[in-house]
């Protein structure tokens, strides 16, 4: 029995036009409030290339959008993907805001037995 790929397609054609929706009313806020500019890397951008411009979710919550704007930032697709990167690695024990590990860090050696191996070798 093959799954209904239609009703499927239908619930994810319904989020994506829900996603982009929600997307459009803060984005075009944020990009009327602030300057084109990333608020990391200081790239400027033009109306050319604004779609490359993002609007980041300081708290990392997408629903909550603050008229005043002050849970956005505006920054460009690579520091935007690099700060979501940040948030995974220390929600799962990796390096802090501060750059210091938790702590929790790898105890395996890949070539700690490499001396070993190249004696047999000989």
């Amino acid at each position: 029995m093959r799954p209904d790929t239609k009703k499927l397609d239908q619930i994810i054609s319904a989020a994506r036009r829900y996603q982009d929706e929600r997307a459009l009313t803060y984005r075009e806020r944020a990009l009327k409030m602030y300057p084109p500019v990333c608020g990391r890397c200081g790239r400027e951008f033009t109306h050319k290339n604004l779609r490359e411009l993002t609007v980041h979710h300081k708290n990392h919550d997408h629903d909550d959008n603050p008229l005043d704007g002050s849970n956005w930032e505006l920054l460009c697709l690579y520091c935007h993907d690099n700060e979501h990167q940040r948030h995974i690695d220390i929600v799962r024990g990796g390096p802090t805001a501060s750059g210091a590990t938790s702590g929790k860090g790898a105890t395996h050696k890949a070539l700690g037995n490499l001396k070993d191996l190249l004696k047999d070798k000989k």
